[in-house]
Formats: structure tokens, C-alpha cells, sequence
């Protein structure tokens, strides 16, 4: 199995930008693709982004192209999140998630999470 740690979120104004990372330990980190994911208050987690483990194909959710871009540096067994024109409805709690088999969105085949890192977006 592997263990993820977050970190990196912050409190930002709107437009600005932050940098997420996810560093991994135990497991192989290249056997796994990786995702985040975040949380609002009273909202449901949902999905943000993901790259597959070789870092050949990506997904984006819709609300975040174009702003938000997900990469990772498998020797340093690293995931980043590279968050520009930061809108206040991306407050939330960021998590990194890990998986192996299919290259997924959904949040319920993730198998191994982070802690999570507050971001908070001000208006």
C-alpha cells in the first residue's frame, strides 16, 4: 500500500495562485495513477484531476481546465497541483488519492487518500 501526505494549501485572494503537493511512501509510487479531489462544507468530495501513473493522459474536471494543472515526478514519488486564477468557489479541502487497475474519475475507486490541505479563496 502506499501513504499520502498533502500539503501546500493556503489562504489566497482571488486570481492568485497556489501550488499542491502529494508526496507518497511505501509502495512503488509509478504503479499508481493519482488524483485530487475536494471537499466544500456540506458539499459531496468531488473530482478535480488525475494523471495516470506514467503521465501520459490526464483528466480534468470542467470547472478547473484551463486553471489547474496536475503533474507528478515519479522519482521523487511526488504529485502536484498547480492551481492559477483562483476563484473563491474553489474553497475547499484538497485531498490526493492514489489507485491502481483502471484510470479513473471516480472518486470511489481511489483506494489510498491524504490528510488534506485547507485552500481558501477570498473574494
Amino acid at each position: 500500500q502506499v501513504q499520502l501526505v498533502d500539503s501546500g494549501g493556503g489562504l489566497v485572494q482571488a486570481g492568485g495562485s497556489l501550488r499542491l503537493s502529494c508526496a507518497a511512501s511505501g509502495r512503488t509510487f509509478s504503479d499508481y495513477h493519482m488524483g485530487w479531489f475536494r471537499q466544500a462544507p456540506g458539499k459531496e468530495r468531488e473530482f478535480v484531476a488525475a494523471i495516470r501513473w506514467g503521465g501520459l493522459n490526464i483528466y480534468y474536471a470542467d470547472s478547473v481546465k484551463g486553471r489547474f494543472t496536475i503533474s507528478r515526478d515519479n522519482s521523487k514519488k511526488t504529485v502536484y497541483l498547480r492551481m492559477n486564477s483562483l476563484k473563491p468557489e474553489d474553497t475547499a479541502v484538497y485531498y490526493c488519492a492514489a489507485k491502481t487497475g483502471a484510470f479513473s474519475k471516480a472518486t470511489t475507486s481511489y483506494d489510498y487518500w491524504g490528510q488534506g490541505t485547507q485552500v481558501t479563496v477570498s473574494s
